[in-house]
C-alpha cells in the first residue's frame, strides 16, 4: 500500500470515529468557523498545533512557515494575520516556535542553502542583534536554544509592528500576541513573552490613525 493510500483510510477511520462519538461533529464543523487563536508556528512536522495544545478542529487558525516568522514581506502570513485579526476576530496570536529548530539551526551556519537563503537572513539579523549574548554562550546547544527564544520574541514584536495589529488595538483592545516555545523532549508548551494592546511599541514603528 502507497503511504498517500494509507492517510486515505485513515481519514476514513478518523472520520467515522469523531461520528461514533458525536454524530454532530461535521455539521458543527461545516458552518462559519469561530477560532479565537491564531497560531502561527513552524512547518516542523512534530509540532502540530491542534494535537499539542489538545484541541479540536475549528479552534485555532493556523499559519506555518519555516521558523515561525513574522516577515512584512510576506503576503502569505499578512494575509493570513488580516483575515484572523478583522473577519474572525481573533483574541489571542501566539507565535510558537521549538527548540531544535531547523531553520534557526541553518541560519547558525555559513552554508548556502540556495533560496532559503533569504528566508534565512531574517534570522541571521536576530543572532547580529544579539551577537554579543549569544557570543557570550560557549556551549553550541545553548546559543542554539537562545536563538530559538530571541527569534519568537522578535516575530510578536514584528507582529506588533504591523498596521493590521496595531489598528485592531486602537479599536477593539485585542488580540494579546503571545510568544510560545515548545521543547519536543517533554512535550511541553512555556510562554516567553506577552503583548497586550495597552503595550508600548517603538515610536518609529507607530502608525496614527
Amino acid at each position: 500500500m502507497k503511504s498517500s493510500d494509507r492517510l486515505l483510510l485513515e481519514n476514513k477511520a478518523w472520520a467515522q470515529e469523531k461520528l461514533f462519538i458525536d454524530k454532530d461533529f461535521f455539521r458543527r464543523m461545516s458552518k462559519d468557523q469561530t477560532p479565537e487563536f491564531l497560531w502561527i508556528g513552524c512547518s516542523d512536522s512534530r509540532v502540530p498545533a491542534n494535537e499539542i495544545t489538545n484541541t479540536d478542529p475549528g479552534e485555532i487558525f493556523v499559519q506555518r512557515n519555516i521558523a515561525n516568522l513574522v516577515v512584512n514581506t510576506d503576503l502569505n502570513l499578512l494575509s493570513v494575520l488580516q483575515y484572523a485579526v478583522e473577519e474572525l476576530k481573533v483574541k489571542h496570536i501566539i507565535v510558537c516556535g521549538h527548540y531544535g529548530c531547523g531553520g534557526v539551526k541553518a541560519a547558525m551556519t555559513k552554508k548556502s542553502f540556495g533560496m532559503l537563503n533569504k528566508w534565512l537572513h531574517n534570522i541571521k539579523d536576530i543572532y547580529r542583534i544579539h551577537k554579543t549574548e549569544l557570543d557570550g554562550l560557549s556551549v553550541f546547544e545553548e546559543r542554539f536554544d537562545r536563538l530559538v527564544e530571541l527569534s519568537i520574541r522578535e516575530q510578536v514584536f514584528n507582529l506588533a509592528k504591523t498596521y493590521i495589529v496595531q489598528n485592531a488595538w486602537k479599536h477593539h483592545q485585542r488580540p494579546t500576541l503571545h510568544g510560545w516555545v515548545y521543547d519536543m523532549k517533554d512535550g511541553i508548551l512555556n510562554e516567553l513573552c506577552q503583548m497586550k494592546h495597552d503595550d508600548p511599541v517603538d515610536e518609529i514603528f507607530r502608525y496614527d490613525f
